[in-house]
């Protein structure tokens, strides 16, 4: 049998390395990019391995045996990450969020956790310290999590059908022990966790209702993701995706619900709650109904490149600077303001104005970053 070949563009290696200016100016925590929108999230992998084989993230075909991962060395230190991330939070972020791969595959994950904590805002608060992940190793890493500092956790869960569970994570995984990962993280207080669901048209969305009917009145804010086309190996096509929209549609015939306001500048999601009191859901619109102009979070690779759209297809490499040429902290922060500044990423905007069979000039899908690498 022939095998499936995926056009596979290594964007582990492309990236610039970012200027120092020469005039250094001091972070104000108030940065802005060309659209005016302010630094407020980082998004950190900390690995680029898995242990799912989901088809819209890290498809078997690709991410085989034999597949070249990052050695352990290319990584970012806890050092590194910690010494970037107090260079964010005097730039105004706020939030951190750990992803992967699956974060929970990085040996002493909680040690980063310990670190990130002890970091505070220039006004003296916490940072909101929170992790995604497919929850198979959460109830057994659960409390250390807690311990270390960890808030919340969210949770990638794409059906409660163990069949459907187990042909969507490609290894066999069985539900029960993602529910059992959430009902711990509950017990030790990761909450309010939240549970993404990434919908498939003809795939998983039967299980849209099911899962809607398991997660009410239990405190856990389940979400709906539309199908994205990041990267270039998930082999996306536009009738896989089922809008949100139309899950709010199926939603609303059983159970009647109304739109909340968000919580927050630059929140993804749309909240909705049920009239009947027994809690919210969400909707990730990333396809039908951009929210470029809110955007504020920045994301960090694995090691170590700066990108500032989930859609980019070059990011910039901080680690040169961490690793290379002795600069300091103020000279870095420098980069990284000039960086943001001149930020005027809109990918999901610009495409939602082509026509369907048209895509953006310059943004080749098999140029842009794997979502496994970069973090969702």
């Amino acid at each position: 049998m022939d095998k499936k070949i995926i056009p596979l563009a290594d964007m582990r290696y492309a990236a610039r390395v970012p200027h120092v200016p020469a005039h250094l100016q001091a972070p104000t925590g108030l940065l802005a990019d060309t659209l005016a929108r302010p630094l407020h999230d980082l998004r950190i992998s900390v690995t680029d391995r898995c242990n799912f084989r989901c088809s819209y993230c890290m498809p078997s075909e690709v991410f085989n045996k034999d597949y070249a991962f990052l050695p352990q060395t290319s990584l970012l230190s806890f050092e590194e990450i910690t010494r970037l991330t107090k260079i964010f939070v005097a730039h105004g972020v706020e939030k951190i969020r750990l992803t992967g791969g699956e974060p929970l595959l990085r040996k002493h994950i909680e040690v980063l956790i310990g670190m990130l904590a002890k970091i505070q805002t220039p006004g003296g608060q916490p940072l909101d310290i929170t992790l995604t992940t497919n929850a198979s190793l959460l109830a057994k890493k659960a409390q250390s999590l807690k311990d270390a500092g960890l808030q919340r956790v969210t949770v990638s869960l794409d059906g409660l059908d163990d069949a459907v569970f187990r042909r969507m994570n490609d290894v066999d995984f069985p539900v029960a022990d993602v529910l059992r990962g959430i009902e711990v993280a509950e017990k030790v207080g990761l909450a309010p966790i939240k549970v993404n669901m990434v919908v498939k048209r003809g795939t998983n969305d039967a299980e849209i209702l099911p899962m809607a009917r398991h997660f009410r009145h239990s405190g856990v804010v389940l979400r709906f993701i539309e199908y994205m086309d990041v990267g270039a190996t998930n082999g996306w096509r536009m009738d896989e995706v089922l809008p949100s929209a139309q899950v709010i549609e199926r939603l609303q015939a059983e159970f009647p619900m109304e739109a909340l306001s968000a919580n927050y500048l630059g929140e993804t999601a749309e909240r909705w709650r049920y009239l009947d009191g027994a809690g919210e859901v969400g909707v990730i619109s990333s396809v039908t109904h951009a929210f470029c102009g809110d955007c504020n979070r920045a994301r960090l690779s694995t090691e170590g490149k700066l990108f500032l759209c989930l859609f980019a297809s070059q990011g910039h490499d901080l680690r040169a600077l961490l690793r290379g040429g002795n600069y300091s902290d103020e000279q870095i922060s420098a980069a990284v303001g000039h960086i943001w500044q001149r930020r005027d990423d809109r990918y999901s905007e610009l495409r939602a104005a082509l026509p369907a069979d048209q895509s953006l000039p310059g943004n080749d899908a098999a140029r842009r970053v794997e979502m496994s690498y970069i973090g969702g």
